[in-house]
C-alpha cells in the first residue's frame, strides 16, 4: 500500500513535534509561556523572511480565519504546554490524541467532509487504547483529564480551519498568523513573570522554535492535501516516539502503557488503509 504525501507529511510533522515535546520537558525551569515567546519569535522571523524572498504578502487572504486559526493555535498550545511540565510526556501526548476526534467531528461540520461509518469504529480503538493508559497510571489527576481535552478541542478547530483554507493560503501565512497573535498575549504575561534563561537553555529554546516551525509547516501541507480524517489520526502514530523519549526522563510505564499503544497504533493502521476503497496511490 503506497501512502499519499499527505499521510507522509503528518509522519514528520508528528516526530518533529515530539522532539519539541522534549526540548519543552527538559527545561521545567522556564515558565510555559516564556518557552511559547522564544518559540513565537523564532517562527515569525523565519516566516517573514521566507515569505520576503518568495514575494508572498504576510496577511493572506482570508484574515479573519487566520486570526481565528492563531487564536484556537495559540490556545491550544499553551494548556498542552503545561501539561508537558505537569505529567510524563507519554500520558501529555496521550491526551492531545483526543484531537482527531475533535477534528473528525467539527470537520463534518466546517468543512463538509463526512466520515466513513467504518472510521468511527477505528477511532473507537485508538480512543480506548488512550482509556486503558489512562486508567492504569495514577499520576494523572481530573485536571489533567480536563486540560487535555479542552487542549484537543481547540486543536480540533486549529486543524480544520487549516483544512479550509487550502486552496486560499500559503503553509507559511497560515503558520505565521500562529506567532502573530500569540506574541502578543504570551509576550505581556511574561513581561511580569520572566525567567532568564542560563546555559544550555538558550540551546532547547533555539531548538523548540525550529522543531516547531518545520513540524507545522508539514502539518499544514498535510492538511491541504489530505482529508482531515485520514491524515489528523496519523498523529497517534508519536505515541511509539513519545514512549521511547520518556525513559530518557526515567518515567516509566506499567504493561497496560503498552496495551494501550498497541490499540492506538491499530486504530491508526485501519483507518488509513480503509480510508478508500481504492488502494491510496502516491498523490500531491
Amino acid at each position: 500500500m503506497k501512502l499519499s504525501r499527505g499521510v507522509y507529511y503528518m509522519l514528520l510533522s508528528t516526530f518533529l513535534f515530539q522532539l519539541m515535546n522534549v526540548c519543552v520537558k527538559i527545561i521545567p525551569h522556564i515558565p510555559v509561556i516564556e518557552i511559547i515567546v522564544f518559540r513565537s519569535i523564532i517562527s515569525l522571523v523565519i516566516c517573514l523572511v521566507s515569505l520576503k524572498i518568495q514575494k508572498i504578502s504576510v496577511w493572506g487572504n482570508n484574515r479573519p480565519l487566520l486570526v481565528f486559526r492563531g487564536l484556537s493555535g495559540a490556545i491550544a498550545l499553551i494548556l498542552y504546554f503545561r501539561l508537558i511540565h505537569q505529567i510524563p510526556l507519554a500520558n501529555a501526548v496521550i491526551l492531545q490524541y483526543l484531537a482527531p476526534v475533535f477534528v473528525a467531528v467539527i470537520g463534518i461540520f466546517m468543512v463538509k467532509e463526512p466520515v466513513k461509518p467504518i472510521q468511527w469504529l477505528f477511532f473507537l480503538v485508538s480512543f480506548s487504547g488512550i482509556l486503558v493508559v489512562q486508567g492504569f497510571d495514577f499520576r494523572i489527576e481530573p485536571i489533567h483529564v480536563i486540560i487535555g481535552v479542552t487542549a484537543s478541542l481547540f486543536m480540533g478547530l486549529a486543524y480544520n480551519s487549516i483544512r479550509k483554507m487550502k486552496t486560499t493560503e500559503h503553509p507559511l501565512v497560515i503558520i505565521f498568523y500562529f506567532p502573530l497573535i500569540t506574541l502578543p498575549i504570551a509576550g505581556t504575561y511574561s513581561a511580569f513573570n520572566w525567567v532568564a534563561p542560563s546555559g544550555w537553555d538558550w540551546l532547547f529554546l533555539l531548538l523548540v522554535g525550529l522543531f516547531t516551525q518545520f513540524a507545522q509547516y508539514f502539518m499544514t501541507k498535510s492538511l491541504q492535501s489530505s482529508e482531515l480524517s485520514k491524515v489528523s489520526i496519523i498523529n497517534y502514530v508519536g505515541i511509539v516516539f513519545a514512549i521511547a523519549f520518556s525513559y530518557a526522563f526515567g518515567e516509566t510505564f506499567n504493561v497496560m502503557t503498552y496495551v494501550g499503544m498497541g490499540l492506538v497504533i491499530l486504530g491508526v493502521i485501519l483507518n488509513v488503509y480503509f480510508k478508500e476503497k481504492r488502494p491510496i496511490k502516491l498523490s500531491d
